[in-house]
C-alpha cells in the first residue's frame, strides 16, 4: 500500500511502516511541503492509498466523496514518535480494512 506521512508526523514513523511492507513517503519528500489538507489531498489523490495523519479535526474539514485516497487518523497523547509508535500495530490492522475514501481512527490505547 502506497501511504503519505502528513507533515504533522515525525519523519521517522515511515521506517516503522516500511518495515511491514508499506511504501511510504512524507508529504515533504513527496513535494507536497506547505498545501493546505484539500490541497493536499487533491495532489495525493490517485498516487497514495492513504494520508496518514494526527489532525482529528480532518474527519470535519474534508469531505472524501469521490476519492480514491482514504485519511488514517493516528489518536495518540502528542506527536512524538515514542507516543505514537504504539499505534503501529492497531494502525497495520486499520490498513488492511480501510476502503477509499474513508476516514479511520485509531486510538491511544490506555
Amino acid at each position: 500500500m502506497k501511504l503519505l506521512l502528513d507533515e504533522c508526523l515525525p519523519r521517522k514513523l515511515k521506517f516503522d511502516f516500511e518495515k511491514r511492507g508499506h511504501s511510504c513517503q512524507t508529504v515533504r519528500d513527496a513535494g507536497f511541503g506547505s498545501k493546505e489538507n484539500g490541497e493536499l489531498l487533491d495532489a495525493a489523490d490517485g498516487l497514495y492509498d492513504v494520508l496518514i495523519t494526527i489532525d482529528k479535526n480532518i474527519r470535519h474539514q474534508q469531505n472524501l466523496t469521490g476519492r480514491r485516497i482514504s485519511i488514517l487518523v493516528l489518536r495518540a497523547k502528542s506527536n512524538d514518535i515514542d507516543d505514537l509508535r504504539p499505534q503501529i500495530a492497531p494502525a497495520l490492522l486499520a490498513l488492511e480494512k480501510i476502503e477509499p475514501g474513508q476516514i479511520v481512527e485509531v486510538r491511544e490505547s490506555l
